[in-house]
């Protein structure tokens, strides 16, 4: 082929804009054999356009053009050998190229790059605009080259309807009538609705100062989910502030353009004259530029159906892309909801510009997992109270313990369902978000506080990241107040507390830990049976459609689950409990007098004397439970569960020997019939069912599923009487935990359900939204797999009055969430209802599923197809950072903070551990950071160490071990508003500074950009609240200032006793007042 070498090196030298794709590879030629991977790789620096894809000598953007590959009749292969290599082969049966990406997340975007890089990708998306625009021009406006021009400002219409469409605001010749003076800037937006002919306001850019060419660094997104059209008008006002920090402003001008307008344009910018308020006179002029659309910007010449045409392969591209947009995908409009965007553009040190979004979406998870945990709730306790129940007769001490526990569950049940009924009653917009100042209401107690999500997209250079932190208010029970403490200190109080109300349980009751394992063992024989009762089914039919093949996966399966039965039956906690739930039956009293529960002084009920040495605090010991002589309980307990592994190997063995028969049918001829020995088929009820298994087969054998019936019957008898004795007995155990929690009463129990379901919201929200941004890279897929993933927590509260219940409810939310497993399942449907996420499960075991699409699913690794349980590991670092905290520290406790923050860090560090052992070859996010993990991690353990006061630098550096560890970042403070905000955006300038090289002198500019903005969202409310004073930002960087406090003359002698000259203010203050009175 005959080529210009000329014009492709001028090609592959364009700028960066002009190029699908772009970035660092390793490449080699396939070796003649085609023996996988090429011993020579080297780096190269590649270049993607349309189905060009040029090879530089360096790996460098700007280096010299090497090798030019034309991507027609050509495959692209993944490659066998590595999961980041991708191969190139040809039709032609030249040696084809293999390319290997630097980073595992780059795989799939370069291949499917690379495989539409050819005239039959261009084509089928051509296809797929023309199909586009036919629906939404009609056919007259595709096949009529007179309306070409309204045909590409209608696709762009349409491509704008699928992503937001952004536009950046200059001003120019700005005046406001004085010759020194110069404006302070600010663009109020608004459309303009003809058919009611109102005005509403839309957004507001920032105020820059003292100008008269202001560049705003705010620009206007109009989302998708806005009810625009090609038509819709919006009308730009300028104003001059006057005072920076009130609502003064005059008018300067305005102007108006519809979205035809901005879409039309052949220019960079469309330049609109700013008018006065009589519209007579021009006062400047206002230019609007494309931020989204940039690859529609015309060249310069005419507009003619040539250069329209050419247009059409940028603009498929650009559709392509929005159609496949994640953003956009059902997965995301089902689990966030009205999203509120911003876009900003910053300048770099190298005086580029970069373009920021931030999206802050609410979740309709806020109400739905809470309603389905209820429900779990709900039906936990009315299955506890079944199970005491049927513990049948037990003896009056006992029974009235039952008594007690009963009523307590049944009073849970009656609140819960009541909550759930007036839950169910709310619809529309208020299933999506729960404002703080409902934070105390009693029916929204298991509902987060401003739960969102807030991601922030980095576009500079052709190169995109995303940064997300999940927002929400304290995971804390705000409805039962703090006046006795949060969580941790109610469950921990000292003994002599709860003297009166737990001496007649403290010496009977399980440890937690102990529970806690009843719990599990209750779980997994619950889940267990069903499961194999359904293989056994399928066993039989497998077995009546003599099928050997299927029989065989189908015992395996049953064998695998048999074994995982047998294993949770021989807990030593279970027979202990067994033994236990014998002696608290009336005949075992009766038959053992020393043993008898008696009676004194009213105090309730204690063993006698002759007992007492013979039991400990959490359980009986071996000396006060029945040796083998008396009961035979331990001795018929290891029977039960040993005749359920003796059932299953009849089967098996019954199994090999019919497949074994069939066998030699098939060898021999028919007189092989006469010949094979047949046994007998014995059903004397005086052997065992292992001993029926094993006895010859008649000579007249009856079929496949007659044979293995009685076996199969056998064996679900046999789980059936494990399952109940098992039952029994854990639930004998939970009696006695739940005994000490009906001591406290039920408001204990409902806290801490109330604060679990507010921070499993927080967690499944940051989970789901890790887990759609990292489904293409393999690395992330593998570490969710064998280690799980690290969800951090960001805590702002105070160690001071009421926050020191918040942030001890706080913690114990935290720590439940370690008992939480996820599952990936796939979804039924892509309807929303289909994709959100479920929990499933009991008080200590959750489990939730995280549904995805069919065609997402199957690209998923086997391990997570095959149901895999994904764990987290929650942590919790605080740091204090208001006025409140600087008189904890002064004159407090800070104690509780410093426990926390220490335990985090261990647990962080001993995941670290964990990772790097079992995935040594990981690729872990990159950062321009020198610091590696390791190093971040003995910094802040330096940190912790050192004692300083509202020491912010903990958060950063545990926010930054987490981001390079792939986790989840959760912000809290008490109603994720003000102090939410403040920290959020300054952890976005902070990332857009050493990740993205932020100009210096631009970073405070940003920050007062972006926390503007926040406050025309209205989540800063304001940093001032006259009951508590001024809020103390000291730990941050380019902080805001407070305004003035207002007058008072009687402050608080506690904090004026600080130092002698506090003192004597006081004192001249109030004698001014006595005076003035």
């Amino acid at each position: 082929m005959k080529v210009n070498s000329h014009h492709l090196t001028s090609l592959s030298k364009g700028p960066a804009s002009s190029f699908d794709r772009e970035g660092r590879l390793r490449v080699g030629r396939e070796t003649q054999e085609g023996q996988g991977r090429p011993q020579v790789m080297c780096e190269r620096w590649c270049r993607l356009r349309g189905n060009l894809l040029f090879i530089m000598k360096k790996p460098q953007q700007r280096s010299a053009l090497e090798e030019v590959l034309v991507l027609e009749r050509c495959h692209v292969l993944e490659s066998t050998d590595n999961n980041n290599g991708l191969l190139i082969r040809f039709d032609s049966g030249e040696p084809g190229v293999y390319v290997e990406c630097v980073n595992s997340g780059e795989v799939n975007s370069w291949l499917v790059a690379l495989r539409e890089a050819n005239s039959e990708g261009l084509t089928n998306r051509i296809r797929h605009l023309r199909t586009q625009l036919m629906d939404t021009a009609g056919n007259s406006a595709v096949n009529s080259v007179g309306n070409a021009e309204t045909t590409v400002v209608d696709a762009v219409y349409y491509c704008t309807k699928q992503l937001p469409l952004e536009f950046s605001i200059d001003c120019s010749g700005l005046s406001i009538g004085h010759k020194v003076k110069r404006p302070h800037a600010v663009v109020q937006v608004s459309v303009i609705n003809t058919q009611t002919h109102t005005i509403t306001d839309y957004c507001c850019t920032e105020i820059v100062e003292s100008t008269s060419d202001p560049v705003f660094l705010t620009g206007v997104c109009i989302s998708p989910d806005h009810p625009f059209t090609l038509d819709t008008t919006l009308k730009l006002t300028v104003y001059h502030a006057k005072v920076k920090t009130h609502d003064t402003r005059s008018f300067l001008g305005f102007s108006c353009f519809s979205i035809r307008d901005l879409l039309r344009t052949n220019e960079p910018q469309l330049s609109l004259s700013l008018r006065s308020a009589d519209g007579t006179s021009e006062v400047g002029e206002v230019k609007l530029g494309r931020l989204q659309m940039r690859d529609m910007e015309n060249r310069e010449g005419e507009d003619t159906t040539s250069d329209i045409l050419h247009k059409c392969p940028l603009l498929c591209d650009s559709l392509h892309g929005s159609m496949h947009d994640r953003d956009n995908s059902p997965m995301m409009r089902a689990v966030f909801r009205s999203t509120v965007c911003k876009v900003y553009r910053f300048q770099t040190e190298s005086s580029r510009w970069m373009l920021v979004r931030e999206q802050m979406s609410e979740s309709p998870l806020s109400f739905s997992l809470p309603k389905q945990l209820l429900s779990c709730y709900i039906q936990e306790d009315m299955r506890r109270v079944q199970e005491l129940c049927d513990l049948c007769d037990l003896s009056p001490y006992w029974d009235r313990l039952r008594t007690d526990v009963i009523a307590h569950y049944s009073q849970l049940i009656s609140t819960y369902q009541e909550t759930l009924t007036e839950l169910n009653k709310l619809t529309g917009s208020s299933c999506s978000f729960k404002a703080s100042c409902s934070k105390s209401d009693r029916y929204l107690e298991f509902i987060p506080v401003n739960l969102h999500t807030q991601r922030m997209q980095v576009t500079c250079s052709r190169r995109t990241v995303w940064y997300d932190v999940v927002t929400v208010g304290a995971p804390a029970d705000h409805y039962q107040g703090f006046k006795h403490g949060g969580l941790q200190r109610l469950l921990n109080k000292p003994d002599s507390d709860n003297k009166s109300v737990s001496a007649a349980y403290c010496c009977i009751s399980y440890s937690p830990e102990e529970s806690s394992r009843a719990r599990e063992v209750l779980s997994s024989v619950s889940q267990l049976q069903p499961l194999i009762s359904g293989l056994t089914e399928e066993l039989l039919q497998a077995a009546l459609e003599v099928n050997s093949q299927r029989l065989q996966n189908i015992l395996h399966s049953l064998a695998h689950r048999t074994e995982q039965f047998v294993h949770a039956l021989k807990d030593e906690l279970v027979k202990n409990a067994l033994l236990a739930l014998h002696a608290a039956r009336p005949a075992y009293h009766l038959s053992n007098g020393h043993a008898h529960v008696t009676h004194g002084n009213g105090t309730g009920p204690r063993l006698s004397s002759a007992n007492q040495d013979g039991l400990r605090p959490s359980i009986w010991r071996q000396e006060s439970i029945p040796q083998h002589t008396e009961y035979d309980e331990e001795e018929e307990w290891d029977r039960v569960w040993a005749n359920v592994a003796m059932s299953l190997n009849c089967i098996i063995a019954m199994v090999d020997r019919l497949q074994e028969r069939e066998n030699r049918k098939q060898e021999v001829t028919s007189q092989t019939q006469n010949d094979v020995t047949t046994t007998s088929h014995n059903t004397d009820s005086s052997r065992s069912p292992w001993q029926v298994s094993l006895a010859p087969l008649p000579d007249l054998s009856p079929s496949w599923q007659e044979q293995l019936l009685p076996l199969v019957v056998t064996l679900k008898e046999c789980v059936s009487d494990a399952v109940e004795r098992a039952r029994c007995a854990m639930t004998f155990v939970l009696l006695q935990g739940a005994a000490a929690s009906a001591c406290h009463g039920q408001a204990l129990t409902h806290r801490r359900d109330a604060v679990f379901s507010q921070a499993l919201c927080a967690v499944v929200c940051g989970f789901v939204l890790r887990l759609y941004s990292g489904l293409e890279d393999k690395g992330f897929l593998l570490q969710l797999c064998e280690v799980g993933l690290i969800t951090q927590f960001e805590g702002l509260l105070s160690t001071y009055s009421d926050e020191v219940g918040m942030l001890e409810d706080m913690e114990m939310g935290v720590s439940d969430l370690n008992r939480v497993s996820f599952k990936i399942t796939e979804a039924k449907s892509e309807q929303p209802t289909d994709l959100l996420p479920s929990v499933t499960g009991l008080r200590g075991c959750f489990c939730v599923e995280v549904p995805l699409p069919s065609e997402t699913y199957l690209l998923l690794p086997g391990e997570l197809r095959d149901g895999r349980d994904l764990r987290v590991h929650p942590l919790l670092f605080n740091i204090g950072i208001n006025q409140q905290q600087s008189l904890a520290e002064r004159f407090g406790d800070s104690s509780l903070q410093e426990r926390i923050n220490l335990r985090s860090c261990e647990m962080l560090k001993s995941y670290y551990k964990t990772l790097r052992d079992k995935l040594p070859n990981l690729t872990l996010p990159c950062s321009r950071s020198p610091l590696a993990v390791e190093d971040l991690l003995c910094s802040l353990e330096q940190s912790l160490e050192t004692k300083k006061r509202k020491n912010v630098e903990v958060l950063w550096l545990a926010a930054s071990v987490c981001r390079r560890l792939n986790g989840v970042r959760l912000t809290s403070c008490k109603s994720a508003k003000d102090r939410t905000s403040m920290s959020v955006t300054l952890e976005q300038c902070m990332l857009l500074r050493d990740e993205h090289t932020l100009s210096k002198e631009h970073f405070n500019r940003a920050l007062d950009c972006m926390r503007s903005s926040r406050l025309q969202q209205g989540q800063i409310v304001g940093c001032w609240d006259p009951e508590r004073g001024a809020g103390s930002w000291s730990g941050f960087k380019g902080e805001q200032k407070t305004p003035a406090a207002p007058g008072r003359h009687f402050y608080p002698v506690a904090l004026l006793l600080v130092t002698s000259h506090l003192l004597v203010v006081w004192l001249i203050l109030s004698m001014v007042v006595v005076t003035g009175k």
